[in-house]
């Protein structure tokens, strides 16, 4: 474990992969059920400004989550 040196946050690394994550998140829109919530209510229909009122976080975050989502998925 390691701590981030911008905001000093602790920082675990996979053993397996090597990939860094945080254990715990100051910001409610940075953590990964928050992430799941916006795709699974986009996909049944909630507009941007409903998920966002909904889950208590910005509409930005929303947008860059979907953002995101639509150019992971392979063509």
């Amino acid at each position: 474990m390691g701590i981030q040196p911008t905001n000093g946050t602790p920082r675990c690394r996979c053993n397996s992969c090597g990939k860094t994550f945080q254990t715990t998140y100051k910001n409610s829109g940075a953590t990964p059920q928050t992430k799941q919530m916006i795709i699974k209510m986009s996909l049944n229909g909630s507009g941007i400004r409903d998920i966002s009122r909904v889950l208590g976080i910005s509409q930005n975050t929303v947008m860059s989550v979907l953002k995101k989502q639509k150019n992971s998925k392979p063509t």
